[in-house]
């Protein structure tokens, strides 16, 4: 309720899926392979990506500790910081800032900025730059599967960087707007989390949120 209005909870649109290959090289480094097919490497090779991949991302003026990726045929090595975490369904993440209160849980609405980039780096989408933030209800498959863990666990006033493998990405093919399966990278700041409830008034539904 604000200033004497109800307002309402909306599925806004998250289904905007940003492609992204990874990987980081900034001090104490740390690689996160990625399935797929595996030959045999030449070192020099891996290096060269490494370097080719950060002079892009250092041109798109990527921000502090992002990470970088090298990418050969199917295979993808992630190079991180230690400071990054890796799950056991792929997910990497880094929190800058961890937030107070509770975690949101099924059912309840989110509101966060997100920034989300490619694998060179290249800002594809902001919630800053349009100037609102995004609101979702948790458990409703609003998000790509990555993206909704990445904020499960997250507090309110809690910043985080979320790196999504393929496998928790968007689906891809022909009937889809993407035609290859990639990594996406995501900056997140969760404002608040509220709990819901569906109110119905005649034939008429609705989620209320507060």
């Amino acid at each position: 309720m604000q200033n004497g209005h109800v307002v309402l909870c909306h599925e806004e649109k998250l289904r905007r899926r940003f492609l992204l290959f990874f990987s980081f090289s900034s001090g104490l480094l740390s690689t996160f392979p990625s399935y797929g097919k595996t030959k045999s490497k030449n070192p020099y090779d891996e290096r060269r990506l490494l370097e080719q991949n950060k002079r892009i991302q250092k041109e798109n003026n990527v921000p502090e500790d992002f990470p970088s990726f090298i990418r050969e045929g199917f295979e993808v090595k992630v190079v991180a910081p230690e400071n990054y975490i890796k799950r056991d369904s792929g997910l990497i993440y880094r929190d800058f800032e961890v937030g107070e209160g509770d975690c949101p849980k099924d059912g309840q609405q989110v509101t966060f900025h997100y920034v989300g980039y490619n694998e060179s780096g290249r800002r594809i989408d902001s919630t800053y730059l349009q100037g609102s933030p995004a609101k979702i209800r948790m458990g409703t498959n609003a998000l790509i599967p990555g993206f909704e863990e990445g904020i499960r666990d997250m507090r309110p006033g809690g910043k985080r960087r979320i790196i999504v493998p393929p496998e928790l990405g968007p689906p891809v093919g022909p009937s889809t707007f993407f035609s290859s399966k990639q990594f996406e990278v995501f900056d997140v700041e969760l404002l608040n989390v509220k709990d819901c409830q569906r109110r119905t008034i005649g034939f008429y539904s609705d989620v209320v949120c507060n």
